[in-house]
């Protein structure tokens, strides 16, 4: 379907892999957004998918990815599975004709995430990509500030992530998100790639960037520490640092202008603050309930309304090269 056209009816999706971020993230989101209806859900444990159907008042359940992919009463996927299923999937939906949304990162690889949007760009087919933190209001008043030159020229953006290795990591028990057939990177795929897609959004496309990613602890197979720096469409420089095996637990974004600062947390609960001429000002801006609603309402937009979705596959996998590049993964 070309996103010119005009949705007059209700859009009924199919939930591909209906795990923890369905819960509470993003499935809800699609229940209270109006012309969307969550028709159908799959997981391969019969069990669980019948659950999460019954849970969530879900007509119909699957166990077989391809029947819900390929069924007639279903307009649109949204992929919510592990990064490694992404491209195979993305693809089947590309084929079926379908609307889809596929949670983020788009792909572990640029090479994979670029097929991705290459298959729906072929077919006119509408692609989100659920980096929803671009939709939601406490970033985008840090990007009208950064529009209303509240700090002048901006200068430099800096972010530095760290926190303790979990439990479920000094135990070695197996998790998806540090294998490194699944993830590349590690908790940097699942958590970096938040906040470089959001700096991409608030700033313009990094153009450059480098970086360098080890095994520190040696407790799972993925990279569990990682640097890098950049340089934006504008001029203007980055640097990052993530780091997986800290005492402490740190979220701290500093963008710097010419006549101000303003700092955040990508994943912090806090205030937004803004120091400038005129002095501090500091904003507590709280997320919706379910943190994807924003983000799912922008999709009914762009389909009912010939907006823009601001995530989409174009930026993903503009996103997913920015990865690669600070992990050498290419």
């Amino acid at each position: 379907m070309s996103n010119s056209n005009k949705e007059t009816t209700i859009v009924r999706w199919g939930i591909l892999g209906c795990g923890n971020v369905t819960e509470k993230k993003s499935g809800p989101a699609y229940q209270k957004t109006a012309g969307f209806e969550i028709a159908a859900v799959m997981r391969r444990d019969k069990d669980k998918a019948a659950d999460y159907a019954k849970r969530h008042g879900i007509k119909k359940y699957y166990t077989d990815a391809d029947k819900l992919i390929n069924d007639p009463e279903i307009d649109a996927i949204y992929i919510a599975t592990p990064p490694d299923s992404h491209k195979l999937y993305g693809l089947k939906v590309a084929e079926a004709g379908k609307i889809c949304c596929i949670e983020k990162p788009l792909s572990p690889s640029y090479e994979d995430s670029n097929a991705i949007y290459e298959a729906f760009r072929e077919k006119d087919l509408p692609l989100f990509v659920a980096y929803y933190r671009r939709t939601l209001p406490r970033f985008e008043q840090v990007k009208n500030w950064l529009e209303t030159n509240s700090i002048g020229e901006v200068r430099h953006i800096s972010w530095h992530f760290s926190r303790p290795a979990s439990e479920q990591d000094l135990s070695r028990i197996y998790n998806w998100r540090t294998d490194a057939k699944v993830a590349t990177a590690g908790y940097f795929d699942d958590l970096a790639s938040h906040g470089l897609d959001l700096f991409n959004h608030l700033l313009g496309d990094i153009q450059e960037v480098s970086g360098n990613s080890l095994n520190q602890q040696g407790l799972y197979s993925a990279n569990d520490a990682t640097t890098a720096c950049w340089i934006h469409e504008k001029g203007i420089t980055g640097t990052g640092s993530w780091n997986f095996g800290c005492f402490t637990r740190e979220d701290k974004v500093s963008i710097y202008g010419s006549k101000g600062k303003i700092k955040f947390s990508i994943f912090n609960d806090e205030n937004i603050i803004l120091s400038n001429e005129d002095g501090k000002t500091s904003l507590f801006i709280a997320h919706p309930e379910n943190v994807q609603f924003y983000h799912v309402k922008a999709m009914k937009e762009q389909l009912s309304e010939n907006t823009m979705h601001p995530s989409n596959g174009k930026t993903a996998t503009h996103t997913s090269w920015v990865m690669d590049q600070i992990t050498n993964n290419r």
